[in-house]
């Protein structure tokens, strides 16, 4: 990653996360190594493209790494880095959060 970081730490973890469509990435691929087809399946809303454009940042963030097999038609798989999934407890503190708000409000 080629960037220059912002000095807050806070800013950085947002930079790297903000969009919903990357925490929605990292909650399947803590999971485990996914193929694009799969991820998209489990992705209610986003496009081909856009699942596309978020999976090349978060490589180039260092948050996951693409695996590309020689085969025809060509298998990739996409697998979190030991820095993607140093994020697991931010994922579950989000997770827990959001469960607790939904209890309180009874959604």
């Amino acid at each position: 990653m080629n960037k220059e970081l912002p000095v807050c730490p806070v800013q950085t973890t947002l930079m790297l996360i903000s969009d919903r469509w990357k925490v929605l990435i990292l909650r399947d691929l803590l999971e485990g190594t996914k193929r694009f087809g799969e991820l998209k399946k489990s992705i209610d809303g986003i496009s081909p493209k856009v699942l596309t454009a978020n999976l090349r940042t978060m490589e180039e963030s260092g948050l996951l790494m693409r695996r590309v097999y020689p085969e025809v038609p060509p298998k990739v798989e996409y697998t979190l880095t030991e820095i993607g999934y140093s994020l697991k407890p931010v994922l579950e503190a989000m997770k827990n959060w959001g469960t607790n708000y939904q209890r309180k409000f009874d959604l």
